[in-house]
């Protein structure tokens, strides 16, 4: 869940976005590449797919580690 407003976007807004491009939870992302102007907009790489972000919309996604000894069947 996305919490308040960013730069005049309300956390709502933000949130249905960022659910449409396929970040939800358990998705792995990986940052590509960063623009060269107030590094904006954002290339990322969500669960294989290359999609571009705004960086407050970026600045809304909470990430974490991702375990992959805890996906390794024996």
């Amino acid at each position: 869940m996305v919490g308040g407003d960013h730069l005049g976007v309300s956390a709502n807004e933000i949130e249905r976005r960022l659910l449409e491009l396929g970040i939800v939870e358990g998705a792995s992302v990986q940052i590509l590449h960063e623009g060269p102007i107030g590094r904006d907009p954002i290339a990322v790489r969500v669960n294989g797919t290359t999609i571009a972000l705004r960086r407050r919309e970026a600045m809304a996604i909470m990430v974490g580690e991702h375990d992959r000894a805890a996906k390794t069947v024996p």
